[in-house]
């Protein structure tokens, strides 16, 4: 007996089709992080292949599809008038702990796609006024650039792959004991 095969409802499903796909990838990233299996994203999303690749050409397309809020959620917060450096750290550190994937992906070099690097370089902005606030205050070493932040970033995420989901928050939070030491005045 065959499997009853699903009706094709054309363009009228892309939108569906696209956010069951971006959900999906969401999920897949998060439990087996950037190399998961993108025929398991279109089977988790009910589409076939040729469906993920019309909306998402690569994986990188894809991923970032994925994360587009995660960095618009760090630009909200950054635009925020009085909004520290402090508070931006703290919101990718969430968003680290809890999608190991997307900062690793934009912080760790090298990733000489244009599309990532144009996502790192809107981390770098997020990060760079928090960071002279910061200095101007007398709080963070004025030698601290952007770029040891953004590396900061990186390691923070890069370890936090490694280690079970149960324990990123507490990692987290001693990563950045131990990196503050090395940043603040």
């Amino acid at each position: 007996m065959t499997a009853a095969r699903r009706p094709n409802r054309g363009p009228r499903a892309a939108a569906h089709n696209r956010a069951a796909l971006i959900a999906a990838a969401r999920e897949a990233f998060a439990t087996a992080g950037y190399d998961a299996s993108l025929t398991e994203v279109a089977r988790a999303a009910g589409v076939g292949q040729g469906s993920l690749y019309r909306h998402f050409p690569d994986r990188v397309s894809l991923a970032l599809a994925v994360f587009e809020d995660s960095i618009a959620e760090l630009e909200s917060l950054a635009a925020k008038p009085g909004t520290t450096l402090d508070e931006v750290l703290a919101l990718v550190t969430e968003q680290a702990i809890a999608q190991t994937t997307f900062i690793t992906m934009v912080s760790i070099p090298p990733q000489p796609d244009p599309r990532i690097l144009a996502v790192r370089e809107r981390l770098a902005r997020l990060l760079e006024s928090g960071l002279a606030e910061a200095q101007r205050a007398g709080r963070i070493r004025a030698d601290v650039s952007t770029g040891d932040l953004v590396l900061a970033v990186g390691m923070l995420a890069l370890m936090l792959t490694e280690i079970p989901a149960s324990e990123r928050t507490e990692t987290a939070a001693r990563i950045w004991r131990m990196l503050r030491h090395g940043i603040e005045t």
